[in-house]
């Protein structure tokens, strides 16, 4: 069996849905549903059974594992760089992935970890996932400094060598549409250029950046869990790993890729970025993707052009705009 926590979150849902695509559906899902509307994620796909993060922690404490576990896909946390309760993310984020990995470590179980590029910060020390670098990097928010926090713990103990961390970047694609302000500009886009024909884009306030030329890596989701399958696959390969697809394209590129997916004519304004976020701001990023070609990982990325063409026209656009097992 394979265990995926945030099984119904946005990159959970899409792993079960790749486990489903290579003839996989002896999946457990660990979540928690509550009052949102990640549950729709689920309902085009296949698995065994769901249960609730809590319940799924009290084995974890007990120690036993009554699911004769393959592999531990850990997806689970809270994703809001703007989360400002710090004690939550140090316990849900940190503290609870540091008690799954012990788990798997105990019953030698393959323990795939999400992390994030949130833990580069503002990028001056640049964007590699070489393991001795790792202690310098100065996340900007508590999500990034929580996801950082594990891969230190990884490293003082010894044990990045018997498990995988993964720093998405800019990640989109079918199956985000519960995470509120959190949802990708594309998928934004897609809803604002339908409703007004135009899209906005925040203003720059670096004069070495024009207006919607910051720079991201935007990844697509379809990438993201061809990456994780190859990793449960190639169980020699561990560490910290990015993903990413190893270009920066700007934001305006961005919205005229999507822009031509709905083949209407570019309409871009720029608007004021909220003073709360100002300072915490990425204005580049851009993963050094040498890592993961080393280690074996020779699958091309899709490019933004593709994948928002995919994303908007076999998803967004649809009736039914989730992934389907």
């Amino acid at each position: 069996m394979y265990i995926v926590t945030g099984g119904a979150g946005f990159i959970g849902s899409a792993m079960v849905w790749k486990l489903n695509q290579m003839g996989i559906d002896d999946i457990l899902i660990v979540d928690n549903l509550a009052k949102t509307e990640k549950w729709k994620n689920l309902v085009n796909l296949r698995y065994e059974d769901y249960i609730h993060r809590d319940q799924f922690f009290k084995f974890i404490i007990e120690g036993d594992d009554p699911f004769k576990t393959d592999g531990v896909i850990h997806m689970g946390a809270c994703s809001s760089t703007t989360e400002q309760d710090a004690d939550f993310l140090m316990e849900n984020n940190y503290r609870y992935t540091q008690m799954l990995c012990r788990f798997c470590l105990q019953h030698d179980v393959r323990f795939i970890n999400a992390s994030s590029a949130a833990t580069y910060g503002d990028g001056k020390f640049g964007f590699d996932d070489d393991h001795d670098g790792i202690d310098r990097l100065q996340p900007m928010n508590m999500y990034g400094y929580s996801k950082q926090l594990f891969d230190l713990w990884a490293k003082r103990g010894g044990v990045l060598d018997k498990l995988v961390s993964l720093k998405f970047f800019n990640v989109f694609g079918p199956n985000e549409y519960h995470k509120d302000d959190m949802k990708s500009v594309i998928c934004k886009a897609f809803h604002q250029i339908g409703e007004t024909g135009e899209m906005k884009l925040f203003k720059s306030y670096k004069p070495e950046y024009p207006h919607g030329g910051q720079k991201r890596d935007f990844v697509y989701i379809k990438d993201c869990v061809d990456v994780m399958w190859w990793f449960l696959q190639n169980p020699q390969a561990n560490g910290i790993f990015n993903i990413g697809t190893g270009q920066a394209r700007e934001w305006n590129e961005l919205a005229n890729s999507v822009f031509a997916a709905m083949d209407v004519e570019p309409n871009i304004s720029y608007i004021e970025m909220p003073e709360t976020i100002r300072d915490k701001y990425q204005y580049f990023t851009q993963a050094n993707m040498d890592k993961l070609v080393a280690a074996g990982y020779d699958k091309p990325f899709t490019s933004l052009e593709e994948a928002a063409k995919d994303y908007v026209q076999n998803y967004l656009a649809q009736e039914d705009p989730y992934l389907k097992s």
